[in-house]
């Protein structure tokens, strides 16, 4: 079973799978090393830790395509990534999937703000027409070469128009052909249930720092039958404040003495990079190159 067929087993099973948020391939690694199922690979965490910026739409898609390509290859687990809006119309979307689909992303979503998005927490956002993020998700769908690979259509009309038409275009979204439909904001518990039972497919919850500090807990996110929660935000939020805290000692106190419990240790973080596995490789094709010379020598003694 590939990462995309895990992908859909695990939205299929019964239970709540937490899927961390990997900002770069050392988090991603770090996520699978602790044993979750799956994680995603969101817009917010890529533009803080590629640029140092808020998330207001600066990325290219190329940009996105080639840091989810270097997430993908550093795990087997699946990776559920974010299309921001597809980054224009339908020919674009196209271009979109296909680049995805290539990086080697288990599912996809992509959303109906107006090009170029902001974060789906953050003021000022705008929603495109239904019919045009329809004809953007019929691109989508078609552009798809591998059928596996899961496409979810999400709806920011939630903040702007509210709870109803969040609902109803997340339904539109299914009958379109949609493997998900995500209603972005409608986080809290009642909400969410009405959510589960108005819209067909799997659910998959928000846990973001974007957020603020009221999130539904897992426990009840579970209770409710939703079959997933993304934490899109919490490496990157973990990470950012760790370095600013190391840093902040090490200039108050000029001295590295008392970092060292604050680092991860040097086997660890060899064990995290697999450099063992490295060092056998290439002690490996060392091995198999001497014997390829040695034969060859002997063929060429008269």
């Amino acid at each position: 079973m590939n990462a995309r067929q895990r992908f859909r087993a695990i939205l299929a099973k019964p239970g709540l799978t937490l899927m961390p948020g990997a900002y770069d391939a050392l988090s991603a690694r770090i996520i699978e090393e602790q044993g979750f199922e799956a994680m995603v690979a969101g817009g917010y965490a890529a533009a803080g830790s590629l640029l140092g910026q808020p998330d207001t739409g600066q990325s290219n898609m190329r940009d996105f395509a080639d840091h989810y390509a270097r997430i993908c290859d550093a795990v087997a687990i699946p990776v559920y990534a974010d299309g921001d809006t597809g980054f224009g119309g339908v020919n674009n979307v196209r271009q979109m999937v296909k680049a995805f689909e290539k990086a080697g992303v288990a599912a996809l979503f992509f959303t109906d703000q107006v090009f170029p998005s902001r974060c789906g927490y953050l003021p000022g956002k705008q929603v495109i027409a239904l019919d045009h993020m329809l004809a953007k998700l019929k691109a989508a769908l078609d552009a798809r070469s591998d059928e596996t690979m899961m496409i979810c259509a999400r709806t920011d009309v939630y903040a702007l128009e509210g709870e109803d038409e969040a609902i109803r275009r997340c339904r539109a979204f299914m009958e379109a052909g949609a493997d998900m439909a995500k209603p972005q904001g409608i986080d809290a518990p009642q909400t969410i249930a009405r959510v589960l039972r108005d819209v067909p497919g799997p659910h998959i919850a928000t846990l973001s720092q974007a957020a603020g500090p009221k999130h539904t807990p897992p426990d009840v996110l579970d209770k409710l039958g939703v079959h997933a929660a993304t934490l899109p935000s919490l490496t990157l939020f973990a990470a950012a404040r760790a370095v600013r805290e190391t840093l902040g000692e090490l200039k108050r106190t000029r001295s590295i003495e008392g970092l060292q419990n604050r680092l991860m240790p040097l086997e660890d973080y060899y064990s995290v990079v697999r450099l063992s596995e490295q060092l056998a490789r290439e002690e490996d094709y060392d091995k198999q190159a001497a014997e390829i010379a040695k034969g060859q020598k002997k063929k060429d003694v008269p």
